[in-house]
């Protein structure tokens, strides 16, 4: 079985009005990203696609609120025979359930059974992070090379020491704007206010060193100067925003060049961040702030990656360990 498209809205006319104002809710109240919530939106029309076919007619706000865990069952039972992944199952889960939070909470439907649903399991990843050596191989490899103008290579190190110096995701350090950076430079500060995820502000502490690379490509780069001060500061070879493929393409070139492991994408530079300071002796709660995470679980995952690591070295090092 194949998904239709899920563009379409099976759905009585109660529940259609439902689903546009959770969604505004989403774009609005919660500031979701528009990604994140065309993904919600699609998963919402699958569930209620099914239960067009599944109850035999379009779904209205009574019978959302009448359906029985063995509806849910079914529901899950046939997205894994349309052949989705569990991570990706686990996240239609979540989705319903949100959306049945949103009909609870404003007094539409109620329904106890939508929150016991259950996702199927997923295998506990962990983040991965490069070694503190690799790291400092990387960030000399990428401004090193002379097949690119010496601006792009400033930019470059500026974005990697964005990702691993201060422990930025990717979109947060090429969305700064020029005004920012200009203000930062200027004033000769040290600290940047971040908008994450949900629009969550932080406030991140910046090295000299990632300063000092901000200075560098500022200097160098030929659009600057011109650009208006809402613009992106950091900028394509043709002077419009810097796009998140490049900086993925350069890690990869990186990567390539240096022999690292796949798993050595831009978001490893931030999981490398975050691990080692923790193996510097940060608290978790620092590390928490600075990352910008909404919980403490998120974090403590760092704590298994130092473990393993702690564990490596013990098993390499130890006399008993050796002779074994």
């Amino acid at each position: 079985m194949t998904d239709a498209p899920a563009q379409n809205l099976i759905a009585a006319a109660d529940a259609l009005a439902a689903v546009a104002a959770w969604v505004d809710w989403l774009a609005v109240e919660r500031r979701a990203a528009e990604k994140t919530v065309r993904a919600y939106r699609h998963d919402m029309a699958q569930f209620l696609r099914f239960l067009a076919g599944h109850l035999g007619q379009p779904a209205d706000l009574a019978t959302l609120a009448g359906l029985h865990q063995g509806d849910f069952r079914a529901w899950l039972t046939e997205r894994g025979r349309a052949g989705l992944s569990r991570r990706s199952q686990a996240r239609a889960v979540s989705t319903v359930r949100g959306f049945f939070r949103f009909l609870d909470r404003r007094e539409l439907a109620s329904n106890a059974a939508a929150s016991a649903v259950r996702p199927p399991r997923l295998p506990r990843s962990l983040p991965r992070a490069l070694a503190v050596e690799e790291m400092r191989e990387l960030l000399d490899e990428v401004q090193a090379g002379d097949e690119q103008p010496e601006w792009i290579l400033r930019r470059d190190h500026a974005v990697m020491m964005l990702l691993y110096g201060a422990g930025l995701r990717i979109a947060e350090a090429i969305g700064l704007q020029k005004a920012t950076i200009e203000g930062l430079l200027a004033s000769g500060g040290d600290t940047l206010t971040i908008a994450g995820k949900g629009g969550k502000q932080r406030l991140v502490p910046l090295l000299p060193v990632v300063c000092d690379a901000l200075r560098s490509y500022r200097t160098a780069c030929p659009w600057i100067a011109s650009l208006p001060e809402r613009a992106a500061f950091f900028v394509g070879a043709r002077g419009g925003p810097l796009r998140a493929e490049i900086v993925q393409r350069k890690v990869r070139d990186l990567r390539a060049a240096l022999h690292l492991p796949e798993d050595a994408t831009p978001h490893a530079l931030r999981h490398s961040f975050a691990t080692h300071l923790l193996g510097a002796g940060g608290d978790l709660r620092t590390i928490q702030e600075l990352l910008g995470h909404a919980s403490l679980s998120t974090t403590q995952r760092y704590t298994d990656i130092d473990s393993e690591r702690l564990l490596e070295v013990y098993a390499k090092a130890h006399p008993r360990a050796r002779s074994s």
